[in-house]
């Protein structure tokens, strides 16, 4: 068969790549407006008598948010395993938008009480349990319908939906913070991205709606298109571990990766204006100066893997995290500049790890297990390692003991470096014989 014939991108799976990746983008700019506005939010849902108390409070709802990121990833998995990809993309985005609503005009702490504290938890808890199932399906889904020879470079694209999304809500901070004052944002302005984020999930659920399904769980069901069969490349297949042993190769191969993403995306910011005394708009900004490059780097490295392969790109992110988090961390004082400079070049790095997820965990497990193990490895590696970072180090830093906190990070790059070594190649393989 010719190459060209297996590269060949076809339009039905563009327009799916596309929609998907809208609604991914949508999702996360509303679960990453709730780390830009952490400081606001603290104060409006929690006892303000203790500031640190409560801006504690807020990191551990944002991290229970993602402790249930795994039970969401086992239970959407197994749905997206047994009737389609599809179907769990549209209901996890109805989901995100429904529970944005919520954030969006729910009463604070002034005038329900605790009741504010408790509601704005079990809206976390539901968003967690819909971004799992999100998470899980489309890191399946974009490697399924990529061009084998391009799948980095499409697989990258997940991630790049978290940037982009994380992008979105440090701009409309940086908008908000320069339009309103301090004191209009903790009365109502926080609440805008909320606002924008549910009703633009309208029209990611319209795109959705004309999303094709994966053409390897059609294939799966017997329902497959014969064109299928000429999708894939003429490769041997690579050396297989165990489906639980991929799982916690997968974990550890995530766990660096999640971590340094959160400490550079949610908690560096919040950081730099509570413990450094940067200005709030000095902060956002230099946030999203560091994830548009970021942005921009993804598909690059994807795409060099897609070249050189998966593992010595994953080399480059656990070797330069590993050596820049600490002294990056430690450059930051009150000058935004410095967060800008450190940010960039941490994000940067980030951007290999991060793009290279999608692709290799599609390309380790099988197609009729492959959403339900993505959704309980890289849910409970993003729970554990990520979600929970920027509650830990900002408990770290309250106690003076900051410089734990990239031990921490420094620690998991190693844990991900050996799993990278244990973890075959996989650049390339046919998805119907991972």
């Amino acid at each position: 068969m010719g190459s060209t014939h297996i590269e060949a991108e076809r339009p039905a799976d563009r327009k799916s790549l596309g929609a998907s990746l809208i609604g991914q983008l949508l999702e996360w700019f509303e679960w990453s407006s709730y780390a830009v506005f952490a400081p606001f939010i603290a104060a409006a849902f929690f006892d303000k008598s203790d500031p640190t108390s409560a801006l504690l409070a807020t990191f551990g709802v944002f991290a229970i948010g993602f402790l249930v990121r795994p039970l969401g990833g086992i239970v959407f998995g197994r749905i997206a395993d047994r009737v389609g990809r599809k179907n769990v993309l549209m209901i996890t985005i109805i989901i995100m938008a429904l529970s944005a609503v919520v954030i969006g005009i729910m009463p604070t702490y002034e005038q329900i009480g605790i009741w504010a504290s408790v509601v704005l938890l079990l809206v976390r808890i539901i968003q967690g349990f819909a971004h799992g199932g999100e998470s899980a399906t489309a890191n399946s889904y974009i490697p399924e319908i990529a061009p084998p020879a391009h799948r980095g470079k499409w697989g990258s694209m997940v991630y790049m939906s978290i940037f982009g999304g994380s992008v979105i809500a440090y701009t409309l901070g940086g908008i908000i913070s320069l339009l309103l004052t301090d004191e209009q944002i903790g009365a109502w302005g926080w609440r805008i991205p909320f606002w924008l984020g549910a009703v633009a999930a309208l029209i990611a659920l319209y795109l959705r709606r004309h999303m094709k399904e994966s053409e390897h769980f059609e294939e799966l069901q017997g329902g497959g298109n014969s064109d299928y069969n000429h999708l894939s490349e003429e490769r041997p297949t690579t050396p297989k571990h165990s489906n639980w042993l991929n799982i916690l190769l997968i974990i550890g191969l995530v766990s660096g990766v999640t971590s340094s993403h959160y400490t550079w995306t949610s908690y560096a910011s919040t950081y730099a204006i509570t413990q450094q005394g940067m200005s709030t708009q000095g902060a956002y900004w230099a946030s999203v100066f560091a994830q548009t490059c970021g942005l921009i780097a993804l598909p690059l490295w994807g795409a060099l893997s897609d070249r050189i392969g998966r593992k010595p790109v994953m080399y480059i992110f656990a070797i330069s995290v590993g050596l820049l988090q600490i002294p990056l961390m430690g450059f930051i004082d009150s000058r935004p500049w410095t967060m800008l400079v450190s940010a960039t070049l941490a994000v940067v790095a980030v951007a290999a790890g991060g793009a290279l997820l999608a692709p290799v965990m599609a390309e380790v497990f099988p197609t009729s297990q492959r959403t339900s193990s993505i959704g309980f490895a890289y849910s409970l590696s993003v729970a554990v390692f990520g979600g929970t970072a920027p509650y830990i180090f900002q408990w770290f830093t309250t106690h003076n003991l900051s410089h734990i906190s990239g031990i921490y990070v420094v620690v998991l790059c190693v844990l991900t470096l050996i799993s990278t070594m244990l973890l075959p190649e996989t650049k390339g393989i046919d998805l119907r014989d991972a």
